[in-house]
């Protein structure tokens, strides 16, 4: 995808950072690919232009995220820095994520290789059915044949029908943690164990699936699953650190060593300047992956990071806090606007909830009052006001009965926003 063609898509969902964060991501996005398209010598040379952004709570940084990790066909983790403690003491090591990115992009490549088996697993699959039902003591009608019986079961007229099958028996792992690293003991001794099956009734439809996703397993090559994951996690891997600005500072000294903020800030920094982390699949290097940092350094400053590690996010990003015009979209233009939402959620119970267009403003002038008189949570604030104005119509419902027309105009709006009813802390979670 193009620059342009990436910020179009984000501007579905996000609104009010045009300008702003969409920007450079899409073009960082964008030179992974141009990078990919260089010489071996010159791909060397290039590294990635790490992003940090400095913005208000509630303002997109998020769904930015969520929005890219079904955008981009990369691997792409999203983190919190504040679950990970300093190396040598209790908790999740900052190595950690870079073998969880590993495994994102196992999933990915192994996703694309089931599809391309998919056909010849089904057909297998459908053969699996045929014979099980086949065996004696199966209710089927007369005559009938593995031919027929095939056919029937591929179109999926014997869904709901019942059979018997063997499948493998996986046994739960065990977890074990210690020092922030997870050893995963089904992992290690589940192919030195020999293979065992259970019985299970179930339906067709459920079998389908079952042997589909056995004869998967078979058909692909994991080695070179595993191969091309590390590849594309080494070369296009994406990783979203949230709450940057929660280990941002320097410790008093007073309560001995920081290990969940200098400590932290230290780890970070030889994985985002590039090194070598060994993960179970092999060694990845760390040089190419693409780091985006971010938080919304209301105390601390992202001056307050190490300076080294400032030197290892380039691009600063600041986004804007959103105004009322911001929020009159965030209410309508996206694909999954929440006025869209409550509008379906209540069409269940019958209800027909309709939105006037001084009603949407309306809403979204409460939304910015309420963020500068109390705080600034940015979008977040319009999900409880919304919750707030539909929560008689929410409880008020009949379980039958003809359909309930409701109008949520500005009369509407500011009969529910009060002076008294202004304070919406309770609402906020």
């Amino acid at each position: 995808m193009t620059p342009k063609q990436i910020v179009t898509e984000l501007d579905r969902y996000i609104v009010g950072q045009f300008n702003a964060f969409d920007r450079g991501l899409a073009i960082a996005l964008r030179n992974r690919y141009r990078r990919s398209q260089l010489s071996p010598a010159d791909r060397e040379e290039i590294t990635p232009k790490n992003i940090i952004m400095k913005g208000p709570t509630g303002v997109g940084k998020t769904e930015i995220a969520r929005r890219l990790a079904k955008l981009v066909k990369a691997p792409f983790l999203k983190v919190e820095a504040t679950k990970y403690t300093e190396v040598g003491y209790v908790g999740r090591d900052v190595e950690s994520m870079i073998r969880d990115l590993v495994e994102v992009s196992i999933r990915l490549v192994k996703d694309e290789r089931y599809k391309e088996v998919e056909s010849r697993a089904y057909g297998i699959a459908v053969e699996r059915v045929a014979d099980a039902l086949l065996k004696k003591g199966t209710d089927l009608p007369e005559g009938i044949n593995k031919s027929t019986l095939k056919d029937e079961i591929a179109k999926h007229n014997l869904d709901q029908m019942t059979v018997e099958i063997q499948v493998a028996d996986i046994p739960k792992p065990v977890e074990l943690q210690a020092g922030g690293g997870e050893i995963n003991l089904g992992s290690i001794f589940g192919d030195m164990l020999p293979k065992k099956t259970k019985k299970r009734v179930v339906t067709v439809a459920e079998a389908l699936k079952l042997f589909a996703s056995e004869e998967s397993e078979k058909l692909i090559d994991l080695d070179s699953v595993e191969s091309e994951a590390l590849r594309r996690a080494e070369n296009d891997g994406v990783i979203f650190i949230d709450e940057m600005d929660k280990i941002a500072g320097k410790s008093s000294g007073r309560n001995g060593p920081d290990v969940s903020r200098e400590g932290v800030q230290r780890d970070i920094l030889p994985i985002v300047e590039g090194c070598t982390v060994s993960t179970k699949y092999g060694n990845i290097k760390t040089d190419y992956i693409l780091f985006i940092a971010s938080g919304a350094f209301h105390v601390s400053k992202v001056s307050d990071l190490i300076p080294e590690l400032q030197g290892r996010f380039p691009v600063l990003v600041e986004l804007d806090s959103l105004g009322v015009e911001d929020f009159v979209k965030i209410l309508t233009v996206p694909a999954n606007a929440i006025t869209d939402q409550y509008k379906k959620l209540l069409a269940v119970d019958n209800i027909d909830l309709g939105f006037t267009d001084d009603g949407i403003r309306a809403i979204a002038e409460v939304a910015f009052e309420q963020n500068n008189t109390l705080e600034d949570i940015g979008a977040r604030r319009l999900q409880s006001i919304m919750e707030h104005i539909v929560e008689d119509i929410s409880y008020d419902v009949e379980t039958e009965g003809e359909c309930r027309k409701v109008v949520i105009d500005r009369k509407y709006v500011e009969g529910n926003f009060t002076t008294e009813s202004r304070n919406l802390k309770k609402y906020v979670l």
